[in-house]
């Protein structure tokens, strides 16, 4: 059996034709020819179009379900989350998100997942919920930092590249005092064995990750230049 895996993914438009190759990666991590997906879209408001992309986009290479937690979960919740290979974790607003999460006893019943070797991964805040801490426009576009479900130790920040205020709103909050941790540009995925970062991959070209942390009063970025899969 795999030991715990977590994929972040800064930015990713789930089903387009440039990241059909990094998809494919993803569900590698797996070991299985087909494997068994979860979709889990509350951070949208469990959007109908959302969920239907996913579908779309891992038609003929997953089995692919979703997760609604409205008007209720599973009766079975557990077991159902545990049946699965993968969980993805849609993008939106996190703490709307972990709030209806923590209610029902999805954050335990994840990491459980996370520990039985079941691939968790995530966009955006399907990325930043497995860290100890976010930067997310959760409470409005000035992006704050939050507390996450602390699966990884550390912090997360996506859409490095996408939106212009990601890089200086994470370095002010590192030096204001949330842990340091991983950035990623939009289309760059973290790939975390337990609690180390293996890789960062990416299927376009001249994307990064990003370690930023607090070293003797100020704060520095290192860039690490993701792997190309095509």
């Amino acid at each position: 059996m795999p030991g715990p895996q977590i994929v972040g993914f800064g930015g990713h438009d789930v089903g387009a034709p440039e990241y059909r190759a990094i998809e494919d990666w993803l569900l590698g991590l797996t070991g299985k020819e087909r494997p068994r997906v979860l979709f889990a879209p509350t951070a949208s408001s469990e959007s109908r179009d959302y969920v239907v992309r996913v579908y779309d986009a891992f038609s003929g290479r997953a089995d692919v379900t979703h997760l609604d937690l409205f008007p209720w979960p599973p009766a079975e919740l557990r077991g159902h989350v545990l049946s699965h290979d993968l969980v993805y974790v849609g993008g939106g607003n996190t703490a709307n998100m972990l709030a209806i999460w923590r209610e029902h006893g999805l954050d335990e019943i994840a990491r459980d997942a996370w520990q039985a070797g079941i691939v968790l991964c995530g966009v955006s805040a399907g990325m930043i919920c497995w860290f100890e801490a976010g930067v997310t426009d959760s409470y409005g576009p000035q992006l704050e930092g939050m507390e996450c479900l602390g699966l990884i130790p550390g912090s997360a920040c996506p859409h490095y590249d996408g939106e212009t205020l990601r890089r200086p709103r994470f370095h002010e909050l590192v030096a204001g005092g949330i842990p340091g941790g991983w950035a990623a540009d939009d289309g760059v995925a973290l790939h975390f064995e337990g609690w180390e970062l293996r890789e960062a991959v990416t299927a376009l070209p001249g994307k990064a990750a990003y370690r930023v942390e607090a070293r003797d009063g100020e704060v520095v970025e290192e860039r690490f230049e993701a792997r190309l899969i095509d």
